[in-house]
C-alpha cells in the first residue's frame, strides 16, 4: 500500500523561551536539533504507522539565528522512502511575533527506520509522488543517498591512499607530517 506525502506533513510550532538561549543570546542550536528530531520521528511514525528511530542526519546548516521571544514553525515531511527507511525533510522558521517577519532558519534531511514491536527493522509504505516538487525531492534524497555510499566507500582506510591527497592538502591550513615508511 503506498501512501501519499502530505499523509505525513506535520507543523509544530514554539515560542522561544530564555531558558532555550546559550551564552550569545541566541536559541542554542542543540536545542533547534532536538526539536528537530522529534518532529522527524512524529512525521516517520504517522507516516509508517510504526515506531522510527534516526538513523542519520543529513548537513544541518544555521541559516540564521533565532531570537528569544520569537515563535519557531517547523514543517516535516517525508521526501523518500526505501524499504524501512524514510527521508524526512525538515523545514524550520522563525517569526518575530511583533513585527510579523519571517526568517528561514535550517533546513535538514533525517533518514528514520521504522521498526516492528521486536525492534526489528519493518517495510514502510510506497510514496505516490503526485507534482513535481514531490519528484525533486525524492530524486534529491535518492541522489544524496548514492552519493553517501560512494563518499563512504572512497574513504575507507583500505581504499584510501594518502599522496593522491597531497596536492589537495597543499591549499589548506595543514602541515603533513606523516612518518618515513619503513623499507
Amino acid at each position: 500500500m503506498s501512501k501519499y506525502s502530505v499523509d505525513s506533513h506535520i507543523t509544530i510550532s514554539e515560542l522561544m523561551l530564555p531558558s532555550h538561549a546559550n551564552f550569545s543570546g541566541n536559541i542554542h542550536g542543540g536545542y533547534i536539533l532536538s526539536m528537530m528530531d522529534q518532529i522527524a520521528f512524529a512525521c516517520a511514525a504517522k507516516y509508517s504507522g510504526y515506531y522510527a528511530v534516526t538513523a542519520s542526519v543529513d548537513k544541518v546548516d544555521f541559516l540564521a539565528p533565532i531570537h528569544v521571544g520569537e515563535l519557531v514553525t517547523m514543517h516535516a515531511s517525508v521526501n523518500f522512502v526505501g524499504c524501512s527507511s524514510m527521508v524526512v525533510g525538515v523545514r524550520v522558521e522563525s517569526e518575530n511575533i511583533m513585527t510579523g517577519e519571517v526568517k528561514h532558519c535550517n533546513s535538514s534531511y533525517f533518514t528514520m527506520v521504522a521498526k516492528d514491536k521486536s525492534g526489528k527493522p519493518t517495510q514502510v509504505p510506497g510514496l505516490i509522488l503526485d507534482n513535481e516538487d514531490s519528484v525533486r525531492r525524492f530524486v534529491r534524497s535518492a541522489i544524496r543517498q548514492q552519493e553517501g555510499k560512494v563518499r563512504r566507500a572512497r574513504f575507507t582506510p583500505e581504499a584510501f591512499k594518502v599522496e593522491e591527497h597531497l596536492e589537495l592538502l597543499a591549499n589548506y591550513n595543514v602541515e603533513v607530517k606523516l612518518p618515513e615508511p619503513i623499507q
